[in-house]
């Protein structure tokens, strides 16, 4: 009788998808030192957002273009130091290429907050909304920090990922940048 529960417990756990070398990582084991759940040469995870003016935006809509994503916060004091700094040496310079976009998203913050926060830093690219950080725990661990950056390329993979604001990471971004819409 034993042996019969056993076959048919099996056949059950078979018929449910469940191989015996079937191993699950946990994103915490997925993660990398910084928090990332994702990796250079990954498909960068698809999301809808919406931008503070009330336009939605979906990534895999923006494929031909290079598209940088900032995660940020107002409660960020690295986020408030960096964003100057994207909008000067990022921004400022690329704005107006037809191939390039940039996507500050806040984690968690209601509308008001983003906007002040946005007049208040000075930035000028376009700041959306993360309810819940639920795009954000596509690409990190929800319980990791801000400032991060990540950059995807014109066939939605992720060619760059950056966390706090480091001068040398930075102009590393910065650069690849340059390179990239240069071509």
């Amino acid at each position: 009788m034993k042996m019969n529960i056993k076959i048919i417990g099996l056949a059950f756990l078979l018929a449910w998808g469940y191989s015996a070398n079937a191993q699950t990582v946990s994103l915490e084991e997925k993660a990398d030192s910084n928090g990332y759940v994702v990796f250079d040469g990954d498909e960068a995870p698809d999301f809808v957002t919406t931008l503070t003016d009330g336009r939605q935006v979906r990534l895999s809509d923006l494929r031909g273009k290079l598209v940088l994503i900032q995660f940020t916060a107002s409660w960020c004091a690295v986020c408030r130091k960096e964003m100057p700094y994207i909008e000067s040496e990022i921004w400022q310079k690329h704005k107006d290429n037809p191939n390039f976009v940039l996507i500050g998203i806040d984690r968690d913050e209601p509308l008001d907050k983003v906007k002040a926060f946005a007049e208040k830093t000075g930035v000028t690219y376009p700041l959306a909304l993360d309810p819940g950080a639920d795009i954000y725990a596509k690409y990190a661990l929800r319980k990791s920090g801000i400032t991060r950056n990540i950059l995807i390329d014109g066939n939605g993979k992720i060619i760059k990922r950056t966390r706090l604001f480091k001068t040398e990471e930075f102009q590393s971004l910065v650069d690849t940048i340059d390179d990239y819409l240069s071509k």
